[in-house]
């Protein structure tokens, strides 16, 4: 079945279950990898407002930044333990030479992940490991010390935004355009499927493809000559010479395609026979490693979804059609927005996907979800608390994540940067909808500005007690929010379910079986995560806005969407 992991994908890779691996020894058929680069930089998502733009408020995702003292005890490890005396030969070199700076703390960082990586291809699969200038030589070295410098098989190099003219005018250097894909097999037996371009292929075939062959079939001209110099390929064939270096194909092949009327032979004789390549038959022209043909998501994209680094998904899917055999298995070990299990759920092959951070994993649930509707993606999930038991757990070892996670219960939005430094006023998340329109007017009997109301939302993943609802009240108040959602670890006290009772309800125009009404919901709502968790209680509120910027729906008619 098709996964969905929260966490650290070393530990999911290293974890083991009733004495045996979760990921067991050559278990996947494809890795695509796009992991931090050491870009010393910030990276935030954008939600989208609810006329579908994206939002200006922006969340913080994460921070591609690695440091000596964190990863010392990786490389450590690493020299001392793994079994590849080459990979660890190769960082202790690349030790000596970077020290302890940051590049080298990613270096360190990389190297068990990329060996398990290693440990988990099947010996047909391959990896595509996405970097750009910043540490693509040192990740090379190392993946030639881990999967051995002959089953390198291509630098990709692809074209991912055109350059700009203000660069060139103030730069003492070119402009960067490319990003680099490393593909690696595991062995010299791994799929390849090979693909082909029709890019610019109109005028190509307007060109060349001008012979008719009798039949209705047009076709062009190619030389059989052989670029080098073989003495066995030089024999004479229905009175016509061979070329100088011979031809390119043997008598028996030459008979054979004779046969199949593909030469084309000149009246005179002293001129060379050709091969008749038919334009029916033509596929375009095979992909190289230079890829041109696949825009960035720009930022008015149709499939932008607003992540860090978001890569488009015409990408992955070439990747996964190339190599990634029916039916086989896609792993994305940081698998950010989710356009790789995405890609591979729309191309009907099974996937495994992980990340670090809970807005991740939402979002690619929220992604799913729009793309392929009516419950067409099954998937199994793991990682997240699945139990009261879990949950307290999360909340004692990151209160951060705990409260990324306890707000998707409701699937409420992240406040914007800057939550949790102070500046967030009692907003750790809220939802947002609106008055039906046509209710409210029939309502009311006049035409009005329909505006976006909020809802606040607060965790506490410690104690609570009443004054946390009188405060979420006056929050609610002050900000003049419709609303406000407590969400607690501990079990609500009588007083804070009497208090948030008092606070009274706000009214909403809604149609409901056709008929247009006026709905009361709590002002103030105490919600358990355990109840949450085991659907005893639920969000009383109007039908929400998704603040997520939405995947479009995927065109699967006549495709599987689902695995069994």
């Amino acid at each position: 079945m098709n996964k969905l992991l929260f966490g650290d994908n070393l530990g999911w890779l290293r974890k083991r279950e009733n004495g045996l691996p979760v990921f067991p020894d050559a278990c996947v058929d494809l890795i695509y990898l796009d992991p931090p680069f050491n870009s010393n930089a910030d990276y935030n998502v954008l939600f989208r407002e609810d006329s579908g733009e994206a939002s200006q408020a922006q969340f913080h995702a994460f921070t591609d930044t690695w440091n000596w003292a964190d990863a010392a005890p990786a490389y450590t490890e690493f020299i001392e333990t793994c079994e590849n005396s080459i990979a660890v030969d190769m960082l202790e070199a690349l030790h000596s030479f970077l020290k302890t700076s940051p590049m080298m703390a990613y270096l360190a960082m990389m190297s068990p992940r990329l060996v398990e990586l290693h440990r988990v291809l099947k010996p047909t699969g391959s990896l595509y490991l996405h970097c750009d200038a910043t540490a693509s030589h040192y990740l090379r070295m190392l993946l030639d010390g881990i999967f051995g410098k002959e089953n390198f098989r291509n630098e990709i190099i692809w074209k991912r935004r055109s350059g700009h003219s203000s660069g060139v005018k103030t730069s003492n250097k070119f402009g960067s355009t490319t990003d680099s894909l490393l593909f690696y097999g595991k062995s010299d037996e791994n799929y390849f499927k090979q693909i082909y371009s029709l890019e610019k292929a109109e005028d190509y075939i307007k060109e060349r493809f001008i012979y008719h062959d009798g039949d209705g079939r047009l076709y062009r001209r190619s030389p059989l000559n052989n670029p080098a110099d073989r003495p066995n390929l030089k024999y004479e064939y229905n009175g016509y010479s061979p070329p100088p270096n011979g031809w390119a194909v043997s008598r028996e092949v030459m008979e054979q395609m004779e046969k199949e009327g593909r030469l084309y032979f000149p009246a005179d004789k002293t001129q060379r026979i050709q091969r008749k390549m038919f334009l029916d038959e033509y596929k375009g022209q095979p992909i190289q490693n230079l890829w041109t043909d696949i825009p960035f998501v720009n930022p008015v994209a149709k499939e932008r979804l607003g992540y860090p680094t978001q890569k488009p998904q015409a990408l992955l899917e070439r990747i996964i059609e190339v190599s990634c055999p029916a039916n086989g298995v896609v792993f994305d070990p940081f698998c950010g927005c989710g356009t790789t299990v995405h890609a591979a759920q729309k191309l009907k092959r099974q996937w495994i996907g992980i990340d670090v951070t809970y807005l991740a994993i939402n979002l690619i649930k929220e992604r799913l979800n729009d793309a392929f509707p009516h419950g067409s993606v099954e998937f199994e999930e793991r990682g997240q608390p699945t139990d009261f038991a879990s949950a307290k757990a999360l909340a004692e070892l990151d209160k951060w994540q705990f409260q990324q996670w306890a707000l998707s219960l409701i699937r409420a939005r992240p406040l914007k940067e800057g939550a949790g430094k102070g500046a967030d006023r009692g907003v750790d998340g809220f939802l947002a909808f609106y008055d039906h329109p046509a209710a409210a007017e029939k309502l009311s009997g006049k035409k009005m500005a329909i505006p976006r109301r909020k809802i606040l939302v607060q965790v506490k993943g410690g104690h609570t007690d009443r004054g946390d609802v009188a405060k979420l009240l006056g929050d609610v108040n002050n900000q003049k929010f419709a609303a406000g959602v407590l969400i607690t670890l501990e079990k609500p006290t009588k007083p804070m379910r009497i208090e948030a009772a008092d606070a009274g309800s706000y009214k909403v125009h809604v149609r409901e079986n056709g008929e247009a009404i006026e709905a009361s919901f709590p002002k103030i709502q105490i919600l358990s995560v355990e109840k949450l968790m085991d659907g005893t209680e639920h969000l009383k509120a109007p039908p929400r806005i998704n603040l997520f910027a939405k995947a479009e729906i995927e065109d699967v008619s006549g495709k599987q969407t689902h695995l069994i």
